[in-house]
Protein backbone atom coordinates (compact mmCIF):
# COMPACT_ATOMS: atom_id res chain seq x y z
CA UNK A 1 0.00 0.00 0.00
CA UNK A 2 1.20 3.68 -0.96
CA UNK A 3 0.55 6.48 1.03
CA UNK A 4 -0.52 9.70 -0.80
CA UNK A 5 2.09 12.29 -1.15
CA UNK A 6 1.39 15.82 -0.81
CA UNK A 7 1.80 16.58 -4.86
CA UNK A 8 -0.87 13.54 -5.24
CA UNK A 9 -3.16 14.27 -2.33
CA UNK A 10 -6.62 15.63 -4.00
CA UNK A 11 -7.47 19.55 -3.91
CA UNK A 12 -10.14 20.20 -1.51
CA UNK A 13 -13.11 22.89 -2.37
CA UNK A 14 -11.45 25.84 -0.12
CA UNK A 15 -7.74 25.66 -1.27
CA UNK A 16 -8.92 26.03 -5.23
CA UNK A 17 -6.95 29.23 -6.77
CA UNK A 18 -9.55 31.11 -9.54
CA UNK A 19 -6.50 33.45 -11.79
CA UNK A 20 -7.80 35.76 -14.27
CA UNK A 21 -6.90 35.18 -18.18
CA UNK A 22 -7.29 37.81 -20.72
CA UNK A 23 -8.19 36.46 -24.30
CA UNK A 24 -8.11 38.25 -27.27
CA UNK A 25 -10.23 37.00 -30.07
CA UNK A 26 -9.84 39.39 -32.62
CA UNK A 27 -9.74 37.74 -36.06
CA UNK A 28 -9.73 34.16 -34.41
CA UNK A 29 -11.95 31.49 -35.81
CA UNK A 30 -15.34 31.19 -32.90
CA UNK A 31 -15.33 27.53 -32.79
CA UNK A 32 -11.10 27.57 -32.13
CA UNK A 33 -11.09 30.11 -29.63
CA UNK A 34 -13.90 29.06 -27.44
CA UNK A 35 -12.70 25.37 -26.68
CA UNK A 36 -9.67 27.42 -24.96
CA UNK A 37 -12.34 29.74 -23.28
CA UNK A 38 -13.50 26.75 -22.25
CA UNK A 39 -10.99 24.81 -20.72
CA UNK A 40 -9.92 27.90 -18.56
CA UNK A 41 -13.01 27.75 -16.87
CA UNK A 42 -13.53 24.15 -16.19
CA UNK A 43 -9.74 24.32 -15.18
CA UNK A 44 -8.75 21.34 -17.04
CA UNK A 45 -5.52 23.32 -18.04
CA UNK A 46 -4.47 22.90 -14.03
CA UNK A 47 -2.31 20.39 -12.87
CA UNK A 48 -4.96 19.52 -9.81
CA UNK A 49 -7.91 19.10 -11.91
CA UNK A 50 -10.64 17.12 -10.96
CA UNK A 51 -14.10 16.64 -12.71
CA UNK A 52 -16.50 16.65 -9.23
CA UNK A 53 -14.61 20.32 -8.60
CA UNK A 54 -15.24 22.97 -10.13
CA UNK A 55 -11.38 24.31 -10.68
CA UNK A 56 -11.99 27.09 -13.03
CA UNK A 57 -10.63 30.29 -13.63
CA UNK A 58 -11.77 33.81 -15.14
CA UNK A 59 -11.60 34.80 -18.44
CA UNK A 60 -12.30 38.08 -19.87
CA UNK A 61 -12.81 38.53 -23.44
CA UNK A 62 -12.04 41.29 -25.89
CA UNK A 63 -12.44 41.93 -29.50
CA UNK A 64 -15.90 40.10 -29.64
CA UNK A 65 -17.04 41.52 -32.54
CA UNK A 66 -14.24 40.85 -34.65
CA UNK A 67 -14.63 36.89 -34.57
CA UNK A 68 -14.76 35.13 -37.32
CA UNK A 69 -16.49 31.89 -38.65
CA UNK A 70 -15.37 29.64 -41.92
CA UNK A 71 -17.49 29.02 -44.86
CA UNK A 72 -20.64 30.54 -45.38
CA UNK A 73 -21.80 30.33 -41.44
CA UNK A 74 -22.19 33.67 -41.94
CA UNK A 75 -24.97 34.06 -43.38
CA UNK A 76 -26.46 30.29 -43.05
CA UNK A 77 -26.20 30.08 -38.90
CA UNK A 78 -29.26 30.78 -37.35
CA UNK A 79 -29.84 31.28 -34.04
CA UNK A 80 -33.42 30.07 -33.08
CA UNK A 81 -35.48 31.23 -29.34
CA UNK A 82 -38.60 29.61 -28.24
CA UNK A 83 -40.86 31.15 -26.15
CA UNK A 84 -43.29 28.77 -25.22
CA UNK A 85 -46.35 30.23 -27.10
CA UNK A 86 -47.58 29.38 -30.22
CA UNK A 87 -46.16 31.39 -33.09
CA UNK A 88 -42.97 32.18 -30.57
CA UNK A 89 -39.96 30.68 -32.57
CA UNK A 90 -37.71 33.15 -33.33
CA UNK A 91 -34.70 32.87 -35.69
CA UNK A 92 -31.88 35.28 -36.51
CA UNK A 93 -29.02 34.75 -38.73
CA UNK A 94 -25.34 34.99 -37.13
CA UNK A 95 -24.85 38.33 -39.03
CA UNK A 96 -27.65 40.27 -37.76
CA UNK A 97 -26.97 38.82 -33.76
CA UNK A 98 -22.83 40.09 -34.68
CA UNK A 99 -23.91 43.18 -35.29
CA UNK A 100 -26.71 43.83 -32.63
CA UNK A 101 -24.94 41.46 -29.43
CA UNK A 102 -21.52 39.99 -30.36
CA UNK A 103 -21.55 39.05 -26.89
CA UNK A 104 -24.27 36.54 -26.82
CA UNK A 105 -22.60 34.72 -29.84
CA UNK A 106 -19.75 33.99 -27.76
CA UNK A 107 -21.80 33.39 -24.97
CA UNK A 108 -24.17 30.81 -26.71
CA UNK A 109 -21.33 29.03 -27.94
CA UNK A 110 -19.20 28.41 -24.56
CA UNK A 111 -22.31 27.27 -22.91
CA UNK A 112 -22.50 24.78 -25.74
CA UNK A 113 -19.27 23.28 -25.15
CA UNK A 114 -19.54 22.80 -21.50
CA UNK A 115 -20.69 20.33 -19.37
CA UNK A 116 -24.34 19.91 -19.07
CA UNK A 117 -24.03 19.83 -15.25
CA UNK A 118 -24.76 22.13 -12.27
CA UNK A 119 -21.38 23.63 -12.43
CA UNK A 120 -22.54 25.25 -15.98
CA UNK A 121 -24.17 28.10 -14.67
CA UNK A 122 -21.44 28.83 -11.94
CA UNK A 123 -18.71 28.64 -14.83
CA UNK A 124 -20.30 30.68 -16.69
CA UNK A 125 -20.77 34.01 -14.08
CA UNK A 126 -16.86 33.75 -14.71
CA UNK A 127 -17.16 34.41 -18.19
CA UNK A 128 -17.01 38.63 -19.40
CA UNK A 129 -17.46 39.28 -22.77
CA UNK A 130 -16.55 43.06 -24.13
CA UNK A 131 -16.97 43.40 -28.07
CA UNK A 132 -14.20 46.17 -27.68
CA UNK A 133 -10.29 46.48 -26.10
CA UNK A 134 -11.97 48.19 -23.29
CA UNK A 135 -12.74 46.27 -19.89
CA UNK A 136 -12.70 47.14 -16.25
CA UNK A 137 -11.21 43.98 -15.05
CA UNK A 138 -7.64 45.12 -15.82
CA UNK A 139 -6.35 45.23 -12.14
CA UNK A 140 -7.28 42.24 -11.67
CA UNK A 141 -5.35 40.48 -14.87
CA UNK A 142 -1.28 39.92 -13.82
Amino acid sequence: MTRLTQSTKPVKGHQIKRNWHLLDIKDKVLGRAVTNIARLLQGKHKVDYVPYLDTGDYVVVTNAKSVKVTGRKASSKMYLHYSGYPGGLKSVTFNTLMQKNPAVVIHRAVSGMLAKNKFRKRRLTRLFIFPEEKHPYSDKLE
